[in-house]
């Protein structure tokens, strides 16, 4: 089985910015398309990104296009999701995720066979 353990999550203020990190063990890294999800109390969990195989083509859901950026490090099995500009309204649980759908159509809960345990991100002055 695919394991994937999230990190990088806390407390920071409107404005701010975080890192978030997702390792992945159990399975060949290179061959998933990964993505990153987040999920408010009461709310559907929402797509943020999606990230090719080589990292070379990434598709953002219109909530954090131009605020987040996905990125991935295939000799560390990593995943990563800069959060920059990050807002009340990003306060949420940070999933990562693996798929073997092509990144471009890989833009749903269906999509994705693994899924990390989350990490909490809250925005708050």
């Amino acid at each position: 089985q695919v394991q994937l353990v999230e990190s990088g999550g806390g407390l920071v203020q409107p404005g701010g910015s975080l890192r978030l990190s997702c390792e992945a063990s159990g399975g060949t890294f290179i061959t998933y398309v990964m993505g990153w999800f987040r999920q408010a109390p009461g709310k559907e969990r929402e797509f943020l990104v999606s990230i090719s195989w080589s990292g070379g083509s990434t598709y953002y859901g219109d909530s954090v296009k131009g605020r987040f950026t996905g990125s991935r490090d295939n000799a560390k099995n990593t995943v990563y999701m800069q959060m920059n500009s990050l807002k009340h309204e990003d306060t949420a649980v940070y999933y990562c995720a693996a798929s073997e759908i092509p990144a471009d159509l890989a833009t749903t809960e269906k999509m994705y066979t693994y899924w990390g345990q989350g990490t909490q991100v809250t925005v708050s002055s």
